[in-house]
């Protein structure tokens, strides 16, 4: 290992462990909540996971110069909405699945009703943390308002929730790598997307420097869902936290599938060089941390 991977390897970890402290406090313990609601939520809430996303956001605010505080409550926001999005995408309605992350999914532990009302809890409580970089980090209150309206456009009907349905109706059968790419998109770039972008307003990036975030996480998202794909056939399952081969056994057509296991790496590599052209293009400072994600995330095993 160089140590330019050993350095993001280190940073990784170290934001990560940031982001599980705050996490950790992000539901307030006064509250009063049903306690097997606050269980079900912390479970799969602190299950582990890479936090690429909350990560995400602190390197783009990093590269702009922005405050890690005024940041973290976004990048709280959006691990939320992924987790909610993980916590239904298993249901029996949905993907079905048993295990997340090596462990029992949501539901098995606490039942259907229960993970669907924490996967409503968790969206719902991401909106209540944005707010809080406004009020307790003194983040600009329209930069906050722009967050807000991106993040319900970037993980609703037009983002996120519609490339799921995509996704669901697709499995009565894809004919074209464009629907494919559609569902990619939506179920998984947008949220990056949001993500960098988010990082960018808490440091007050140019509308330039924001369309310039906006590239690097399409081609990214699309390059790591793809990588998805391939580690779905060829991963390893203790790494990976789930089975593989999971996409054969439900008969979904993938990347590979399309245009073969080569041309798929292939791929990964181009959209990846393509992210990093659109920072190296832009007039953000300080990219570094981020080109560093792009190639951590081209080269990751799980």
């Amino acid at each position: 290992m160089n140590n330019t991977s050993s350095n993001i390897h280190i940073y990784i970890a170290a934001h990560a462990e940031q982001v599980e402290t705050a996490l950790r406090q992000t539901l307030p313990a006064a509250w009063d909540v049903p306690s097997s609601l606050r269980e079900s939520m912390d479970y799969s809430l602190m299950a582990g996971g890479k936090r690429l996303r909350p990560i995400m956001v602190l390197a783009a605010a990093e590269a702009l110069g922005g405050s890690l505080e005024a940041a973290m409550p976004i990048a709280i926001a959006i691990e939320l909405v992924h987790t909610y999005s993980l916590v239904h995408d298993d249901l029996p309605a949905m993907d079905n699945d048993d295990y997340r992350r090596g462990k029992l999914t949501n539901h098995k532990v606490y039942g259907e009703a229960m993970a669907i009302l924490a996967g409503d809890a968790l969206l719902t409580h991401a909106f209540y943390s944005i707010t809080q970089a406004h009020k307790k980090h003194g983040a600009q209150a329209d930069r906050v308002l722009a967050i807000t309206e991106e993040l319900a456009v970037l993980a609703g009907a037009r983002g996120m929730v519609g490339g799921q349905a995509a996704d669901m109706l697709g499995e009565q059968g894809l004919t074209k790598l464009e629907e494919l790419t559609y569902i990619h998109t939506h179920k998984t770039s947008d949220l990056i997307v949001f993500s960098l972008r988010a990082g960018g307003h808490i440091a007050g990036a140019t509308d330039e420097q924001l369309e310039a975030l906006s590239k690097f996480g399409h081609a990214l998202g699309l390059a790591f869902q793809i990588q998805d794909d391939i580690l779905d056939i060829i991963g390893d399952e203790k790494k990976l936290g789930k089975p593989v081969k999971s996409d054969e056994k439900q008969m979904k057509v993938t990347f590979p599938y399309f245009i073969g296991m080569e041309a798929s790496e292939q791929r990964v590599h181009e959209l990846t060089q393509q992210a990093k052209d659109a920072l190296n293009h832009s007039t953000i400072a300080n990219p570094d941390r981020l080109l560093q994600i792009a190639d951590y995330l081209m080269k990751r095993d799980h």
